[in-house]
């Protein structure tokens, strides 16, 4: 038989339980902070670590036609390091880093505090926040195709003939990126984050071999040459916003990546590393470009001398793969969250590390973002063409960022409104001019990242009205569980035969009556010696404390409630949670319980509430859910489903 467990995503049927707690950012130890700065270093900052290799060549582009006069190379320079300044260290390193849901970032996190503050009938929260949780996936697509096309691009100046060979090769490179997924954050932060220190080493020390071409250029610290630059350039100023805003591609994923280091390791190795070596570099492009005009087609690799160009380009393309990797985890954490809110239907999560619950592998995330990656890099074919596809993910994502930001320091903080607004809403301006810069590439591939977007968009609106009304249509159907339970026990002459052993019945209803209870006995006329209704649910903090994670209440003699708790980022498991009732007084028996679950049929109804094609969708992904014996990792061999049809 079927089941008829509800499809929604959360671990509760779609059930939230506000209040339980999760665990702060531990404090690290001199020796782990650095060896976690160092992982940061490979997985969080490989993104924007390698955007020196296409981004001062960008911004050059739009006012290169007829030459560039000095002031306006060096307002150019200015203008990066100030965005990144302001952008980068100011609103994520400085401030964002500190507004977490107990030590989780990310779009996701602050959507589920604002959530439970404001509570769930909140519209424009949640429409702000699942778009920029879209937006965030439309970047975790672009920056892989862009990064290492850029980096693989570096061999036609080794080897002009090497130009045919740069999409298969950057194609093999990509395949692999994916394929060593599964291996886990933490093997590959230990095996990335040396490679990538080496490399920013390496960035910095060719920008600063080149400062000495025109000292000058340190003049770009100085902001009112960007903002001299900006006035004098007119319209081409706007265009160039744009491609100035690709020096902070990976900021983003900075933010929803702080889980798996935590702040203190992530600022470290911004200030002490990544900042640094980033400024030298653009300064030395900058310089470069002063001295020989003719530099500005590849500034980046002409940094190097003939005899480094090779090891360069190769350093360069492990960079690439490196900083895909930033994204890619950030998506993983991204999907757990969307998964564990009721955004998205269930999904196998697996995870990496036996020590950080934050380290997991989506294998379905996984090949989403491949196939979308493999899609861009054999339609756009080089870096130049797919940064125009650029730019619009992250400033969307980065906007939806400071409007949830505004909202957490007023309602988590208890900052006045003059004070939010005072700090935020220049930066909300600011995001908002380079938005506007990115939105005039739209029709030379911009659309795509929007198209990407609005996709995620409509599955996560799907999922979260679907289940709405699938649990709005059974609501009125439910028995009330005391009603059933003193029926049960009133009849004597058609009582269902009792059984030995103990039955858990999983539903998102504990005042209801579970499904499967009532085809169990309807079918079979069984009742168990010993029947527990377990609901799971979801809280909006990360994790639970272990103190808080079961409880368990007595009905009747035969009866009980049982209830576990998990966080949005971890992933529940009934069978070990079971253990923690003995505190209770209740021992649970593997061998001797049977768990029982519901499965819904759903059928499509013109007037459910959704149109077709939506009720279709949601279908669809409902079918396409991990089975929830899986997910709840229940003991395969106690499982028993049951079934119904409901119409949708």
């Amino acid at each position: 038989m079927s089941s008829s467990a509800s499809p929604s995503s959360s671990p509760a049927e779609g059930s939230t339980a506000p209040g339980a707690h999760g665990a702060h950012e531990p404090a690290h130890g001199p020796q782990k902070l650095l060896g976690a700065a160092l992982g940061s270093i490979g997985v969080v900052y490989g993104d924007i670590g390698t955007s020196p290799l296409y981004a001062f060549r960008e911004a050059l582009r739009p006012v290169a036609g007829d030459g560039l006069s000095r002031l306006e190379i060096i307002g150019l320079v200015s203008l990066v390091l100030w965005t990144l300044t302001i952008i980068v260290t100011l609103k994520y390193v400085l401030f964002l880093l500190r507004a977490d849901n107990h030590g989780e970032g990310g779009t996701l996190s602050l959507l589920a505090l604002l959530m439970k503050s404001r509570g769930r009938a909140v519209s424009f929260l949640f429409f702000t926040g699942v778009a920029g949780a879209a937006l965030f996936i439309g970047d975790a697509m672009i920056t892989p195709a862009l990064s290492v096309l850029s980096a693989v691009e570096g061999l036609k100046l080794v080897a002009p003939h090497f130009e045919h060979y740069v999409v298969p090769i950057s194609v093999i490179i990509l395949v692999m990126i994916f394929a060593v997924q599964s291996q886990g954050t933490d093997r590959v932060s230990k095996f990335f984050g040396p490679i990538t220190l080496v490399w920013f080493i390496a960035i910095a020390l060719a920008g600063l071999s080149h400062i000495r071409d025109d000292i000058g250029i340190l003049a770009a610290f100085n902001p009112a040459y960007a903002v001299t630059f900006l006035l004098q350039s007119g319209p081409a100023g706007f265009v160039v916003l744009g491609a100035v805003f690709l020096t902070v591609t990976g900021a983003e994923a900075l933010y929803a990546d702080l889980g798996h280091f935590g702040r203190r390791p992530i600022q470290l190795a911004w200030i002490a590393v990544v900042f640094p070596s980033l400024a030298l570099n653009y300064l030395g492009q900058g310089a470069l470009v002063l001295k020989d005009p003719a530099a500005m087609d590849n500034p980046f690799f002409l940094l190097f001398p003939d005899w480094a160009l090779l090891p360069a380009v190769l350093l360069a393309t492990a960079a690439t793969i490196i900083a895909s990797q930033a994204v890619i985890t950030g998506a993983f954490s991204l999907a757990r969250q969307a998964i564990n809110l009721g955004f998205l239907p269930r999904m196998a999560i697996l995870h990496t590390s036996r020590v950080s619950t934050g380290q997991i592998y989506v294998p379905n995330v996984n090949s989403v973002l491949l196939f979308g990656v493999m899609l861009l890099v054999l339609m756009f074919g080089s870096s130049e063409s797919l940064a125009t596809a650029y730019g619009i993910s992250v400033t969307g994502a980065m906007v939806v960022t400071t409007l949830l930001a505004f909202e957490f320091v007023r309602l988590r903080w208890h900052w006045p409104v003059w004070a939010a607004a005072s700090l935020l809403v220049p930066l909300l301006l600011l995001e908002l001019v380079f938005l506007g810069a990115n939105l005039l590439k739209i029709h030379d591939g911009g659309y795509i990242p929007v198209m990407i977007a609005a996709g995620c968009v409509v599955l996560m609106w799907t999922w979260v009205r679907g289940t709405q009304l699938l649990r709005d249509k059974t609501r009125h159907t439910d028995i009330p569980l005391a009603s059933f339970i003193k029926s049960i026990e009133r009849e004597s002459a058609h009582a269902p035969v009792a059984v030995p052993g103990t039955a858990i019945f999983l539903t998102s209803e504990p005042d209801s009556t579970p499904a499967a209870l009532l085809h169990n006995i309807k079918h079979n006329h069984v009742l168990h010696a010993q029947n527990y209704i377990l609901t799971i649910r979801t809280t909006n903090t990360p994790m639970v404390p272990i103190e808080h994670r079961v409880s368990a209440s007595r009905l009747s003699d035969r009866f009980g409630l049982l209830e576990m708790r998990f966080g949005y980022m971890e992933t529940p498991n009934v069978s070990q949670a079971l253990g923690m009732f003995r505190k209770s007084g209740l021992k649970f028996d593997i061998m001797s319980t049977s768990f029982y679950l519901g499965r819904r049929k759903l059928v499509p109804d013109a007037k459910s509430g959704m149109p077709h094609w939506q009720d279709r969708l949601f279908i669809a992904m409902a079918n396409a859910a991990i089975d929830p014996s899986d997910y709840f990792r229940l003991p395969t061999n106690r499982v028993v489903e049951l079934g119904s049809h409901v119409i949708i």
